[in-house]
């Protein structure tokens, strides 16, 4: 997902590319950044309305924290009291307003889903929703393909374990066209049905859909229109008259201007549908206050209550993990950022939530009777710095090192189940390689690279290089089928690809076999072994725009009208089409692309530059050195493919340095495979790192293809 809380950490050509999807559409991503370390092990301070304003005071002017807000809002309760409640920067860089904790609204993106848990949890007391239930049954006329026996139930949804093929609000459903406007979600659900690809309740997947259909249900079930029930039931009873689901009124009046993580202004949005329960809520700081005082309190506020104390309870009760130490969702919560060597603890329970402009985290500690409460309008990782720093200052006994009795590590047979490649069942084009050699696990992405793995419990690995955790979900027949890592997704599992079947004419000794085994365990080709793949025969330039995107985990849908004259009818055509709006294909210049032509390396080479360029200014590779023939407009393209090592066993650098990358011949089914395989899982920013940190520009190699698929 690229646009509603909260975001998966993209792979360098992921984020590359949704920048320039971005760009095209004035919207934004932002990446999931991990923890900065901290021990637990310092002496606390007791947590009182002093301590706490000095602490913000302190944390917001931080050098390392100041770029990453532009206005940000807190509140910290403790007791039934608000210790503090403060605001930082500007609403609004043009105006100079300054934030009001009181009253400076902020989208509180998927913390939304906090509340519309609240709202059916309210339902279940009143006997009017069963959690084990299939939530169909509150949905009258609504089908869905299940191959299971196994129905998804309420509970499913709650927990983000429904199996639903991913649906997330995408580009084209945000924007300024749809301020005043109102659709319906009914509608958007409808044609928007995802089948069912996992057994529910079996993995964890970060399940934007699954809340909007809660919130459907909650609108069905009461009568009422979700937001009217959230008002009349969640939001006046506690008081928070500056809370709402609707951009209209004060609300938008407050509203401060969102900034996308590069620091653009955006322009004030809306949705389709206009109501989103998984993810559009508009807020303040004190009104979240007031919510966390009555949660905390068990459900009552004064005079008022919105849950029973029991639902509370029940709402701060983890209900799945890969490990102990890895906890996955409550109803309506979901576990802490990790901390190095001591994991999420189990007794804190959070929320999170990104726009394309802003970010939050909620995070409650039930047995203090403490929670916090941090929005901002730029995205991006501020509550990264902010969660481990609040935890280390005040309660470090939930950051101590986790303890691991004398554990005898697995053989090496035993860690070679765990081995094959995995893809984010949310997002597919974050993989993660892991390998089993001389009696260990390594582990690589395209954000990290290659570390160690060592093991320390039960399928529980903690990595040589952040001290973070990654586990691992066993099937029945005892084979690894799922994993969960810190980094690239922490909010949700990686399933393992399928064992390649391979093709008649690749052999696994072909010099190209890693590099198309992997792309086939991960669905990307069909698994069957009797299928030719023609390894040296030409790529087209449409269907090189197509499997690169589609690779990328990009959907593009037929368009009623092209760019290019030549294009239409074609499977690639959407894809192309995409491609020209965010400036990665620019045609002849006379109307057409010729999609069925052979592409040339450098052609392709131009084509990727266009989408790294937000990322790499191509002055950066100005001193790699080429040989051989390349055409003047491809230089620079070129010079950028040789440095990131994106390219396969074809190339290979001369003793002066200097590459070869055989730019004018055509682009063949295997040498795009080698390209594909590298967007993946080549860590190319820390390429550019090493290169500037040198001084020098030179060759890369590619990330060495692994067997362990």
């Amino acid at each position: 997902m690229n646009l509603l809380s909260h975001l998966p950490k993209l792979s360098t050509w992921t984020k590359a590319f949704t920048a320039s999807l971005v760009a095209a559409a004035a919207l934004s991503t932002s990446a999931f950044a991990a923890s900065p370390e901290t021990t637990g092990a310092g002496k606390p301070v007791e947590l009182n309305a002093s301590s706490a304003a000095a602490f913000l005071d302190q944390f917001f002017t931080q050098d390392e924290v100041k770029p990453l807000y532009v206005g940000a809002s807190v509140v910290i309760v403790k007791d039934g009291q608000v210790l503090a409640e403060k605001g930082y920067g500007v609403a609004d860089q043009t105006s100079g307003k300054p934030v009001d904790p009181a009253s400076t609204e902020f989208r509180v993106a998927s913390v939304s889903k906090t509340f519309t848990a609240v709202a059916v949890m309210q339902l279940v007391e009143q006997g009017k929703i069963k959690l084990d239930d299939n939530y169909l049954t509150y949905l009258p006329g609504y089908k869905q393909d299940n191959p299971f026996d196994q129905p998804v139930t309420i509970e499913d949804l709650l927990t983000h374990t429904s199996g639903f093929e991913v649906r997330d609000i995408q580009a084209d459903d945000m924007g300024p066209n749809y301020v005043g406007k109102r659709l319906e979600m009914d509608a958007y659900a409808q044609s928007h049905m995802p089948p069912v690809v996992r057994e529910p309740g079996t993995s964890y997947m970060y399940d934007n859909f699954a809340y909007l259909l809660l919130g459907l249900i909650v609108q069905k079930v009461s009568g009422e229109p979700f937001e009217t029930y959230m008002t009349k039931h969640v939001f006046q009873p506690l008081g928070m008259a500056n809370s709402s689901f609707l951009l209209d009124g004060h609300i938008k009046d407050n509203l401060a201007t969102g900034y996308t993580a590069a620091g653009q202004a955006l322009p004030v949005y809306d949705f389709n549908p206009t109501v989103l329960p998984q993810g559009g809520m508009l807020s303040t700081a004190e009104d979240i206050g007031k919510f966390m005082i009555a949660f905390l309190n068990g459900g009552a506020s004064g005079s008022s209550r919105i849950l029973a104390d029991q639902t509370v309870q029940s709402m701060e009760q983890y209900r799945s993990s890969i490990h102990p130490l890895l906890p996955n969702t409550t109803y309506g919560f979901e576990a802490p950022f990790q901390i190095p060597g001591a994991g999420a603890s189990s007794k804190i329970i959070t929320k999170a939530g990104d726009m394309t402009d802003f970010s939050s985290y909620l995070f409650l500690i039930p047995e203090q009777h403490v929670g916090v409460f941090l929005t901002y309008n730029k995205q991006g990782a501020l509550r990264n710095l902010f969660y481990p720093q609040f935890i280390s200052a005040f309660y470090p006994q939930y950051a101590a090192q986790a303890d691991f009795p004398a554990y005898k590590p697995q053989s090496a047979d035993e860690l070679d189940r765990f081995a094959g490649y995995y893809a984010d069942i949310r997002a597919k084009v974050l993989v993660s390689a892991v390998n089993e050699g001389q009696g260990e696990l390594t582990i690589s992405d395209s954000y990290l690279g290659p570390r160690t793995l060592h093991q320390v419990d039960d399928n529980l690995f903690i990595d040589d290089l952040t001290k973070q955790f990654t586990a691992f979900q066993l099937d029945k027949d005892g084979k690894a089928n799922y994993m969960k890592e810190p980094y690239l997704n922490p909010l949700g599992y990686e399933k393992k690809g399928d064992d390649p079947a391979g093709f008649a004419d690749v052999g696994e000794d072909h010099p190209y076999a890693p590099y198309i085994y992997m792309l086939q365990s991960l669905g990307h080709y069909p698994n069957d072994g009797t299928q030719l793949f023609h390894p040296e025969a030409g790529v087209t330039r449409g269907d090189f725009v197509q499997h690169v995107l589609a690779t990328s985990g990009v959907t593009a849908a037929e368009q009623p009208q092209y760019s290019f004259t030549d294009i239409k009818g074609l499977p690639s055509a959407p894809y192309i089409q995409l491609a020209f709006a965010i400036g990665m294909v620019k045609g002849d210049g006379q109307g057409k692309f010729h999609p069925e032509q052979v592409i040339t390396r450098q052609e392709a080479a131009v084509m990727l530059q266009r989408v790294f360029a937000l990322q790499y200014p191509s002055i950066i590779f100005n001193d790699v050195k080429l040989s051989g023939t390349t055409d003047a407009w491809a230089v620079s393209a070129v010079q950028m493919m040789v440095a990131l090592g994106i390219y396969g066993p074809e190339i290979q650098p001369a003793a002066d340095g200097s590459v070869d990358f055989h730019s004018k011949a055509a682009l063949s089914n295997e040498e795009e495979a080698a390209i594909m395989y590298t967007l993946i899982l080549q860590p190319t920013d820390q390429l550019i790192a090493n290169l500037q940190n040198s001084g020098k520009s030179e060759a890369a190699a590619p990330n060495a293809a692994s067997d362990a698929a």
